[in-house]
């Protein structure tokens, strides 16, 4: 197993950057753990994100397995923004970064498989238990929605 480390700068700036580039690696490994904390040194808050990971190999992923926005149906792609939107003022509203909520990964996973109910919805990829307890009941009235 392997570990990395991202820095999520909270200033405007950079933190769309930081949290991008921590998405593209997250799409490429197989996460194994994360844990999150909040720093502050006086002059720079952040959120530090450790990823325990392995590499994927390379017959992992099905061919037909969607994994990128441009692959997705309309349908999909209308899910995921919705998605998206919920996460995002979710975390702004407990003052935290998007992606300690989930990845855009999970979203797009999410919006490919449309649950239809909670123990579906643990089961999708990279979601699990744990999300599901915390914000399953808000996801799947987004997902009803469609």
């Amino acid at each position: 197993m392997n570990i990395r480390v991202f820095n999520i700068r909270l200033s405007k700036e950079f933190c769309i950057i930081d949290q991008n580039r921590m998405n593209e690696f997250l799409d490429s490994v197989e996460v194994k753990l994360t844990s999150t904390n909040f720093v502050t040194t006086g002059t720079m808050d952040y959120w530090s994100a450790v990823v325990f990971y392995d590499t994927k190999k390379n017959n992992e992923k099905p061919k037909e397995e969607k994994s990128i926005f441009e692959d997705l149906s309309q349908q999909e792609k209308e899910i995921f923004l919705v998605l998206k939107q919920w996460r995002n003022d979710f975390a702004s509203n407990l003052g935290w970064s998007a992606f300690r909520v989930c990845h855009n990964s999970h979203l797009i996973a999410i919006a490919e498989a449309k649950p239809e109910t909670l123990e579906e919805l643990a089961k999708v990829k990279g979601f699990g238990e744990v999300r599901t307890e915390k914000y399953g009941e808000d996801i799947m009235a987004v997902l009803n929605a469609f």
